[in-house]
């Protein structure tokens, strides 16, 4: 399947950066099946039309709200130093289907800044290039104060390493409709910070016995939940 990313409703659409890269990059012909997707779980089939510089498709068919078959899961994680590892992140937690990200300023974030707008291009080339339908939502650079305001206790839950603090296992946790994960910088959460996500009533999880860097910590939720999803 040679998906890409565009409008389906009212009309199919292939997006502008779509079209240059089928026609530069792919160098695509003219009647070629591809098959587009809006990522909100609808998608076209079609046959390839060029029109000078444009690029449009003659649809053969349509298939409205396409299920998700993923679970339903929120990442709410800190960004690394490093920026290549939090985009390694990114693209593989959208790969196992997470269906949200929130990138979390903590007291101990190295980087604040970040082109929120690079991460969500890159959920979409991932989501292609593991046939989604549904795309991730990558929200804007939050707070952990300010972002846990607005999170129900019961369905959050939050990874850290402090020892001093109670935590359950990961697999102990209850079957949840759409459950938040929190997960802390490199250094982890502040000691005042897991005291407030504590009174908040969000409970602690270990991810095991080993210390996990935090986008290899965001990887194992989201590998945790794909794998959820594909027992079922």
């Amino acid at each position: 399947m040679k998906l890409f990313f565009g409008e389906i409703i009212p009309d199919v659409k292939i997006n502008d950066e779509e079209q240059q890269h089928i026609v530069k990059v792919l160098r695509m012909k003219e009647g070629e099946e591809i098959f587009v997707t809006d990522g909100k779980g609808n998608l076209a089939k079609g046959n390839l039309v060029f029109e000078g510089k444009k690029v449009s498709l003659n649809v053969t068919e349509v298939q409205e709200y396409f299920p998700n078959l993923t679970k339903q899961l929120h990442i709410a994680i800190a960004p690394t130093k490093n920026i290549d590892r939090i985009e390694f992140f990114v693209e593989k937690a959208t790969e196992m289907g997470i269906s949200e990200i929130t990138i979390l300023n903590t007291e101990k974030t190295e980087r604040k800044n970040l082109n929120i707008d690079k991460l969500r291009k890159q959920a979409v080339a991932a989501s292609k290039q593991s046939l989604r339908f549904h795309f991730p939502k990558i929200n804007d650079v939050t707070k952990l104060s300010d972002f846990i305001k607005n999170v129900n206790p019961e369905m959050t839950f939050v990874a850290h390493c402090d020892v001093a603090f109670e935590r359950i296992n990961l697999s102990d946790i209850p079957e949840l409709t759409n459950p938040t994960f929190l997960i802390g910088p490199e250094g982890d959460f502040s000691e005042k910070e897991i005291k407030m996500l504590a009174e908040k009533g969000i409970k602690a999880v270990s991810l095991g016995h080993q210390r996990l860097r935090t986008e290899t910590a965001g990887i194992f939720v989201a590998a945790w939940n794909y794998y959820k999803s594909i027992s079922e």
